[in-house]
């Protein structure tokens, strides 16, 4: 039996895995770059063994150094998780042959499945191979890994070298692999997948489908299980998965994903791997699927039928990222992440820890169980609102508001849902008492003695300012011998760390945590205005900065100061949590300032360029 297991991964994926270790009394080994030498999962660890470097090139996808760590950790075996090296089949081989068990499945099956090229040719189907007009969209993807890296839609022929070009280069820093593909673009479908699980005997399980439907840069956002709606089809997806498993001698974990549309299923890629929305099809079946990939790996067979689905699971993944600003990347502290009781919550971090920009900005999975969808909804939904998340944005507002729209509950959603509704999505709704209550609680324990103390003469105001979703808000309040006051408002009760105000005979409480110029209300985050701004931070018009920390990883070909541009034409490309992210011009005009350079690290705010507009 195995004893000790060494995950050759890191964050949420790693301490899932570990999870499950300890409730089976098996030991775990951790691999850390020097970016995650604090991180959870290589704290939680029993023991851990560090990857020296930082980019993933250099740490988490040199098998060779992991099978290093895990023969002077002395492991038992060895699981890729997912991501990384866990679809590289010549990483599995260098494990097997170190002597070490292998958590997944057969190299083999892995070469087979893990490129996509390779499995749809399997499957009777081939890549475009020449692209013309009649075939737009297509879709380039990289031919190794999956998460929406190496991923592009291309709607103009003009465009595709770019977009080829741009794939590789990400499907390299993120895989290892730069090998991309052209396929067609099927619009309007939902993305449903299978879960499958085999054993060593010729037992081949399909675990129910989950809808992944909802995602962006294709990269999923929410899914579920089962997927809703589905009727007869579910049968033909099941059939055509298990079909795929024997093809390829299949064991363990892994998912074999469809495109549905008009009511057919359009094959699309096989991932020999555990996926991140697993959680949702343990909750409806009552499994632990990496306890069953532990257990195959062992050689245990499992039962000739798996066993029956109860209920509904939805999965939300929480991003350290704005939806608003194209989705881009944040970073920081984050100070508090918690969950009501009652809904599942996968994590690699906890209070305090550093959110980076080596690795994918997902800070967190939350997980709802009900007997019934719209229960399960309403769970997560509720769930996520009253959440603590103190830190850089998120995207937790977007992913209330997307469990509770129409077209979602009714489980009309298609693929192209954020397409259609991101912009109504992120409309900022301001909490108008949010920079009131802050006020109030950074009044809380201040000396009446100075600033504003009571008098028998009435007191000037206090004024306060905040920023709230981008545009600046003043509070006054007064002190007097009942305590402090705000016009229209009745202050019930005001301390550093709750609030309690009443309007037209209403009560309602404001939970307040304050780091540093940041301020977060229930759920609302403001940041404390200086009373004398700096002068100096003014840019001039036309800055381009840059909205994340990152790498320049390209300049546009040509590119000089005194280069006439266009509106949206593309200047340069910034890398940050393991995606590409284009900066475009803001105007039309003359380039007269270019710092940006190819391999530079660049913190937010850096300026990059200026564009002085044409009169």
């Amino acid at each position: 039996m195995i004893g000790s297991i060494l995950v050759a991964n890191r964050g949420e994926i790693a301490c899932r895995v570990f999870r499950t270790c300890r409730e089976v009394g098996i030991r775990t080994v951790a691999v850390y770059s020097d970016a995650d030498e604090n991180a959870l999962h290589a704290r939680v660890a029993d023991a851990a063994v560090r990857l020296p470097g930082a980019a993933p090139s250099d740490t988490y996808l040199r098998g060779d150094l992991i099978v290093k760590a895990a023969l002077s950790a002395g492991v038992d075996a060895v699981h890729p998780g997912y991501g990384f090296l866990s679809e590289n089949a010549d990483f599995a081989r260098a494990v097997l042959d170190a002597g070490l068990g292998w958590i997944g499945p057969p190299p083999e099956a892995i070469e087979a499945m893990a490129s996509k090229t390779r499995a749809k040719k399997l499957m009777g189907l081939e890549p475009l191979e020449k692209v013309t007009a009649a075939d737009l969209p297509v879709l380039v993807k990289a031919a190794a890994g999956g998460g929406g890296r190496g991923m592009r839609v291309v709607r103009e022929l003009d465009s595709l070298d770019a977009e080829l070009a741009a794939a590789r280069a990400e499907a390299v820093s993120a895989f290892g692999d730069g090998e991309v593909f052209v396929e067609p673009y099927v619009e309007g479908g939902r993305h449903v997948e299978v879960q499958i699980l085999a054993d060593t005997h010729g037992t081949v399980w399909a675990l129910g489908t989950r809808d992944c439907s909802l995602q962006r840069r294709h990269q999923k956002v929410i899914e579920e299980a089962p997927a809703p709606g589905l009727g007869d089809l579910t049968e033909t997806l099941h059939d055509l998965s298990v079909r795929a498993a024997r093809a390829v001698d299949y064991v363990g974990a892994g998912t074999v994903e469809f495109l549905v549309a008009d009511g057919k299923a359009h094959f699309l890629e096989m991932n020999t791997r555990l996926q991140v929305e697993h959680p949702v099809t343990e909750a409806v079946f009552g499994i632990d699927l990496v306890a069953l990939q532990i257990q195959v790996a062992e050689g245990a067979a499992l039962e000739n039928d798996p066993p029956r689905a109860r209920g509904h699971a939805i999965e939300a993944r929480l991003y350290a990222e704005d939806p608003a600003r194209a989705w881009a990347p944040q970073t920081g502290t984050l100070h508090r992440l918690a969950l009501p009781e009652g809904v599942r919550l996968d994590t690699g971090y906890t209070d305090g820890d550093p959110i980076g920009v080596h690795y994918d900005p997902m800070l967190a999975k939350a997980i709802a169980y009900a007997p019934t969808r719209a229960e399960a909804l309403r769970k997560l939904a509720g769930a996520l609102e009253r959440a603590d998340i103190h830190g850089p944005a998120t995207n937790r507002d977007l992913l209330v508001r997307s469990l509770r729209h129409p077209e979602f509950a009714r489980a009309r959603m298609d693929t192209g849902f954020y397409d259609r509704h991101l912009a109504a999505l992120t409309t900022p709704t301001p909490d108008p008492y949010a920079p009131l209550a802050a006020a109030l609680a950074d009044a809380h324990g201040r000396s009446r003695s100075r600033f504003g103390g009571w008098r028998n003469l009435p007191s000037q105001p206090q004024i306060k300012h905040y920023s709230m979703h981008g545009t600046e808000h003043e509070v006054r309040y007064h002190h007097t011998r009942e305590g402090l006051t705000a016009d229209g408002v009745r202050v019930v009760h005001a301390d550093a760390r709750l609030v309690v105000l009443e309007t037209d005979g209403v009560r309602r409480k404001f939970e307040v945590a304050r780091y540093g110029d940041q301020v977060f209300v229930n759920a609302t985050a403001l940041t404390a205005l200086p009373r004398f701004p700096d002068p100096t931070a003014q840019q001039a018009p036309g800055s381009l900065l840059a909205p994340m920390p990152g790498t320049v990883v390209r300049v546009a070909e040509g590119l000089a100061a005194g280069a006439p541009v266009r509106a949206g034409e593309p200047l340069l490309w910034l890398e940050a949590m393991k995606m590409e992210h284009k900066i475009s011009a803001p105007t039309t005009g003359t380039l007269t300032v270019l710092h940006a350079t190819p391999g530079q690290q660049v913190e937010v705010g850096t300026l990059l360029a200026v564009v002085d507009p044409t009169p």
